[in-house]
């Protein structure tokens, strides 16, 4: 599956600054590891968004977020965002850095 370049190209402008980031292409578009753990990824123009089972919750029920789900089962603790929740710097900013802080709660690989 393609994936949105533009949004790619954002998401990389928010992790410029960060550390031990890596690209890799995986469940059908591109994922932006931290530490060896995915934080966070474009699938088509959406944004998958790894929060953990403890943040899923809050994070699939605030608005244009959904569960992600690619086989029929939802993967807890991974959401995607529609287009219409990611408008603004400021917005997906913050749903990165959600990525980003459950990442770096995990061991490095």
């Amino acid at each position: 599956m393609p994936y949105d370049e533009q949004l790619v190209g954002r998401v990389r402008g928010v992790l410029a600054k960060k550390r031990n980031v890596a690209e890799r292409k995986m469940f059908g578009g591109l994922t932006f590891m931290v530490r060896g753990h995915m934080a966070c990824g474009v699938e088509n123009e959406r944004l998958m968004v790894r929060v953990g089972p403890a943040a899923y919750d809050d994070a699939v029920g605030r608005p244009h977020a959904q569960m992600m789900d690619f086989t029929g089962r939802p993967m807890k603790g991974f959401v995607f965002v529609e287009p219409a929740g990611l408008k603004s710097d400021k917005d997906l900013e913050a749903w990165v850095q959600r990525g980003v802080d459950f990442a770096m709660s995990l061991p490095a690989k």
